[in-house]
C-alpha cells in the first residue's frame, strides 16, 4: 500500500465528497480494509471483522483499523464506487508508463489491445439491478487488455443484458494501434466509425454468413498454415453501406485442432501470418479474466446493492493493479501468481518487500512519483 499516492487518491475522493461525514472510517481506510479482504480472500463482512480484531497490534503498523461489519457494510452501499474507478485510472496510467518499452512477442511496434467482457454471476433476488436471462443475474466486465503487461488499460462495468457491441463507441481509441475482438463484435457500423475512420486497425474473425466479392488475392506460404490472404468488398444489403471501404480477410489452418479460421483486418499492410497471429495474442485477455477470478475475492459480494458490488469490482481492479506495478517498479523476480498468493500472510511483516522476495537489482524508477515511494507492503 506503499504504492498508493496519497495526493492521487484523496482527489478521486474529494472529487465526489467520500469523506464527507466520516467520521470513524475514511474513504482510504475502507481501500486498505477491502484490499486486505481480497488478499486474504475472506468470505464475508463478519470475517473481515474478527480477522482484523485477532491481528491485534499490527493493524496499527499496517496503517489498518479494526471495524464493525456494519460500519463497512454502509460504507460500501454509500460511498460512490466512481472514486475506486478513478483511482483505478491513475493507476492504469502509471501502470501503462512502467510497461510501454516492454517487448511484444510479435515485433510490432504499435500498442496491441485485446477487448472483451467477461460475465460474473450474482443472484438475481438480492441483486434484481443485475438482471440477465433465463432468470440468472451477472455484472458483465467489459475490458480493453494492453498486451504489453497485461494491463487492463479501460473497464466499463454493466449488468448482463448490455450487448458487447455497446461498449465500442466508448473505448479511446489511438491511431494506428491493433485492436484485436472475438466476433461477437462484428457489428460494421461501429467498427467503421469507432476504428477506421480513426486510423486505427482492428483483427477479428468473420461470421459464417458473412457476404462478400474478392477484389484482389495474395499469394501466400501455404507451409506456415496460411490458406489465402484476400482484399474482399462487404455486398450484404447493410454492411455494404455501414462499411463502404475494402477489407482484408486471411484464412488460416491450425494444424493442432485442425480448425479453420477466417480472419478480417483493416490493415493491408502486415504480413498475412501476422494478422493470424494476431488473433491469437487476443487469448492474453481471456486469461487476464481467468487470472482475477482466480485469485481476487470477485466470485462473491459483500454487499447486494449495485454501488457495494461495482466498488468491490474496482477496488479489486486497483488491487490488480499494484501488483503489477509493484512486480515491475521493486523488480520482483517472483511470477504475479507468488506474488499475490504470499501478500496475504506477509501484510504485517514490517520488512522491505524488495528484501521479502530477495530482489536483487536496482530499483528500476520509471515514474516521478517514485522518489516518495518506500518499499514496504503497507
Amino acid at each position: 500500500m506503499s504504492l498508493v499516492s496519497r495526493y492521487e487518491f484523496q482527489k478521486c475522493v474529494d472529487r465526489y465528497k467520500g469523506d464527507w461525514h466520516a467520521k470513524t472510517l475514511t474513504c482510504l481506510d475502507q481501500f486498505k480494509i477491502m484490499s486486505f479482504a481480497q488478499f486474504t480472500d475472506r468470505s464475508s463482512l463478519r470475517d473481515i471483522e474478527m480477522t482484523l480484531e485477532f491481528c491485534g497490534k499490527g493493524l496499527y503498523h499496517a496503517g489498518l483499523r479494526t471495524v464493525p461489519k456494519s460500519t463497512l457494510a454502509e460504507a460500501n452501499e454509500k460511498r460512490n464506487w466512481m472514486i475506486y474507478r478513478d483511482f483505478a485510472k491513475v493507476l492504469i496510467k502509471w501502470a501503462k508508463e512502467l510497461y510501454r518499452d516492454d517487448y511484444f512477442r510479435l515485433g510490432l511496434n504499435e500498442m496491441v489491445y485485446a477487448l472483451d467482457s467477461t460475465s460474473i454471476r450474482i443472484c438475481l433476488e438480492l441483486s434484481p439491478w443485475a438482471e440477465f436471462h433465463h432468470g440468472e443475474g451477472c455484472v458483465k466486465m467489459h475490458t480493453l487488455i494492453d498486451l504489453r503487461g497485461s494491463i487492463p488499460s479501460y473497464i466499463v462495468m454493466t449488468n448482463g443484458l448490455v450487448h458487447d457491441s455497446k461498449v465500442m463507441p466508448m473505448i479511446p481509441v489511438e491511431e494506428h494501434a491493433f485492436y484485436l475482438m472475438d466476433k461477437g463484435y462484428i457489428f460494421f457500423k461501429q467498427l467503421y466509425e469507432c476504428f477506421h475512420l480513426k486510423h486505427a486497425y482492428f483483427v477479428t474473425r468473420a461470421k459464417d454468413n458473412m457476404l462478400y466479392n474478392i477484389i484482389e488475392e495474395y499469394e501466400v506460404d501455404k507451409s506456415t498454415g496460411l490458406i489465402s490472404d484476400q482484399l474482399i468488398r462487404l455486398t450484404g444489403l447493410k454492411p455494404s453501406v455501414q462499411y463502404p471501404e475494402p477489407l482484408r480477410m486471411v484464412v488460416y489452418e491450425d494444424y493442432v485442432t485442425n480448425n479453420v479460421y477466417r480472419f478480417l483486418t483493416n490493415n493491408l499492410t502486415i504480413d498475412s501470418l501476422t494478422v493470424a497471429e494476431l488473433y491469437r495474442e487476443r487469448w492474453s485477455v481471456e486469461f487476464y479474466f481467468r487470472w482475477i477470478k482466480q485469485h481476487l475475492h470477485i466470485k462473491k459480494f459483500y454487499g447486494t446493492t449495485e454501488n457495494a458490488v461495482y466498488l468491490q469490482l474496482w477496488i479489486a481492479v486497483c488491487d490488480y493493479l499494484l501488483l503489477i506495478i509493484a512486480k515491475k517498479h521493486f523488480n520482483i523476480p517472483q511470477t504475479l501468481h507468488t506474488i499475490s498468493k504470499s501478500i496475504g500472510p506477509l501484510l504485517f511483516k514490517q520488512d522491505d518487500i524488495r528484501s521479502i522476495f530477495k530482489v536483487t537489482k536496482e530499483l528500476s524508477i520509471n515514474s516521478p512519483e517514485s522518489q516518495y515511494i518506500e518499499g514496504y507492503l503497507f
